[in-house]
């Protein structure tokens, strides 16, 4: 499956980043302990395992990052 769209925020109650994964209608969010100061390449690939983790490609460009 794939997923339509990738989003990582930093989660500053949780100290973590989230992954909110959309499918559809689907909404799927998961943590990731990675720094907060990582850099973007270090996120993108934690990122890419976790929606892989959950069953979904995606597309590394096409993630969004917010910090």
């Amino acid at each position: 499956m794939r997923a339509d769209r990738v989003e990582l925020s930093w989660d500053a109650a949780k100290s973590n980043w989230l992954v909110r994964i959309e499918a559809g209608e689907e909404v799927i969010r998961r943590h990731c302990a990675v720094s907060q100061n990582a850099d973007e390449q270090t996120l993108r690939l934690a990122a890419r395992k976790t929606v892989e983790d959950e069953g979904y490609e995606t597309d590394l460009s096409q993630m969004t990052i917010r910090r």
